[in-house]
């Protein structure tokens, strides 16, 4: 029996109106439905699941990395100075196990994100600027070896 291989996957991409501002950013519904036709998908927004409600406001990395919020090294911080870093961690160890239960050894998440982006966030002084770095929920998975890529690496998903 060839079973599909699991795909965890930010809800937002899906279509899905759970960012921040309640939209989504949704993928094409043409690569969406050849993701579904390639892989199993199992699905969240690990903010939501941290418990930050839709609508939000806005965060960004403050001090470092996903990594760094892990250790405590670092924060997650609205722009009014808000610490959300415990709703961030929470909702990536929820990713985390969701991802482990179902045997995700790949995932595909929003790139730029504060807890989704694999390879850029936001600076942390909320200018638009992008930094180098993973997101919470990115460095999180990359650590239990679980290879994360964003919306533009979907070439390497579906080659």
């Amino acid at each position: 029996m060839n079973q599909r291989p699991t795909l965890l996957v930010s809800a937002c991409l899906l279509g899905q109106p759970v960012r921040y501002d309640g939209h989504s950013k949704g993928l094409p519904v043409t690569l969406r439905e050849t993701l579904a036709a390639r892989y199993r998908l199992v699905v969240i927004c690990p903010e939501v699941a941290g418990g930050l409600p839709t609508p939000r406001p806005p965060a960004e990395l403050a001090g470092g990395d996903g990594h760094a919020v892990l250790r405590q090294a670092a924060t997650v911080r609205t722009a009014a100075g808000g610490d959300v870093s415990a709703e961030f961690i929470a909702g990536a160890q929820l990713a985390l196990q969701l991802a482990q239960e179902q045997h995700c050894r790949l995932a595909l998440l929003k790139a730029n994100s504060p807890s989704c982006g694999n390879l850029q966030h936001y600076s942390g002084r909320f200018d638009g600027q992008l930094v180098e770095g993973q997101g919470v929920t990115a460095a999180l998975l990359s650590a239990h070896g679980i290879t994360v890529y964003n919306e533009t690496q979907l070439d390497k998903l579906l080659d």
